[in-house]
């Protein structure tokens, strides 16, 4: 048995990555299973340095990280024009803290240094692809909704737009009426389904209508790259809406909906960078799994389907998955894994990390029981054995070092 799981165990290069997946994928996606240790971002930015350098037929010119898709357009007008400052761009470019980290960091100024003198048409492009959300809220569609109608007013008839920029400002009110932390824990606290916010919901489908009823026209009159990115702002203004609406909702699905909104907002977003060509992705397992994710909240158990379980529907082979495994988090309390997890069969392998096929490893373990590990951290989801062969690959790191980077 150790002998034919060895054989499953490769060397972790994009090229040997490749070699697992069914086709080239359109979206190659990379999973981890905690956030904030930069030895996985590390690893990441290998990865797609590899795909980018050596694996240049495939055409990956694209990473797409789980921050907010309008903050990352801060960080990729940098990376492909300059502008700003990297510290600037650390600072507004990235959601949940993830610019504090120096892995981050480090792709940021990669990107840019590569893209140094090239032609737009072979440059790196960096996106975000998560919603202007965070555990405790969401963020007030101001900027989305703005911008759309901003880029409207500037090339269609002020006849043809459903409202003027005053009516919006008057609707929106102040943004911290949508941001109230309050509101996560407290429906009634959340303007979501206030009279404004319902005129507002229905304004941002009329402008997004706009938007698609004028393409060939927006297209004659600007780039393709403002077209897409008013696109952008209207899955941004409209998604932010919806998720506000169900923030003030008191029914007992009240999270499960949120929980399915945010992925929902994060597969439009994946979906349109794989209309652009193929990229690299990178979030926590459970927002690119096939299988429906869960997590235990302060109602109880809430199950929603995962961006990546939405997008591979839609996608088929152009979408793959790579689950990363790890052996130790020892700084966060997790230890060496018991032999019956996967991460234990994986542990007993000599190499420090390795690229697994899945699906060899689980026809090799046949009816072997393995159970689910559990973690003493709550920031650390562990691989469950019943979906390995939902993967199509696995990363494996065996033990993961405190970063002595700020």
């Amino acid at each position: 048995m150790a002998t034919d799981i060895k054989d499953a165990a490769h060397a972790v290069e994009a090229t040997a990555l490749m070699k697992l997946l069914p086709a080239r994928p359109r979206l190659l996606a990379l999973g981890e299973p905690t956030h904030g240790e930069d030895a996985l971002l590390d690893l990441r930015n290998e990865l797609f340095q590899q795909l980018v350098l050596f694996v240049e037929e495939e055409g990956y010119r694209t990473i797409a990280i789980e921050s907010d898709c309008m903050a990352g357009l801060i960080v990729d007008d940098y990376v492909t024009s300059g502008t700003g400052t990297l510290d600037e761009v650390m600072e507004r470019g990235f959601s949940h803290g993830w610019g504090a980290s120096a892995a981050n960091r480090e792709l940021v100024r990669w990107m840019r240094a590569y893209n140094d003198g090239r032609p737009a048409s072979d440059q790196l492009r960096f996106a975000g692809f998560d919603g202007p959300l965070e555990i405790t809220g969401a963020a007030s569609p101001r900027q989305a909704l703005t911008a759309l109608h901003t880029y409207l007013a500037a090339r269609v008839g002020a006849d043809l737009l459903p409202c003027t920029a005053d009516r919006l400002d008057h609707l929106l009110g102040t943004d911290d009426r949508w941001t109230n932390p309050a509101a996560m824990m407290d429906p009634s606290e959340s303007v979501g389904q206030s009279a404004e916010a319902g005129r507002l919901r229905l304004l941002a489908d009329d402008l997004v209508a706009l938007l698609d009823a004028q393409t060939p026209h927006l297209l004659a009159a600007s780039s393709r790259e403002d077209r897409d990115r008013a696109r952008l702002y209207g899955r941004t203004a409209t998604g932010l809406l919806r998720y506000h609406h169900w923030m003030a909702d008191t029914s007992p699905a009240r999270m499960t909906r949120l929980c399915a909104l945010r992925d929902v907002m994060m597969a439009h977003n994946l979906l349109a960078l794989a209309a652009r060509g193929p990229a690299l992705v990178h979030a926590q397992n459970a927002h690119l799994q096939r299988e429906q994710s869960s997590m235990q909240m302060w109602q109880g158990r809430v199950e929603w389907w995962s961006a990546g379980a939405l997008v591979s529907a839609e996608l088929g082979e152009d979408y793959a998955f790579v689950a990363t495994a790890v052996g130790t988090i020892r700084h966060r309390g997790v230890d060496t894994p018991p032999p019956d997890t996967v991460e234990g069969l994986l542990y007993a392998l000599p190499e420090d990390r390795c690229a697994i096929d899945a699906r060899r490893l689980a026809a090799t373990l046949g009816d072997t029981r393995l159970v689910r590990r559990t973690s003493p951290w709550f920031g650390y989801a562990p691989f469950d054995p019943a979906h390995l062969a939902d993967s199509d690959g696995i990363v494996f790191v065996k033990d993961v070092p405190q970063s002595g980077r700020s």
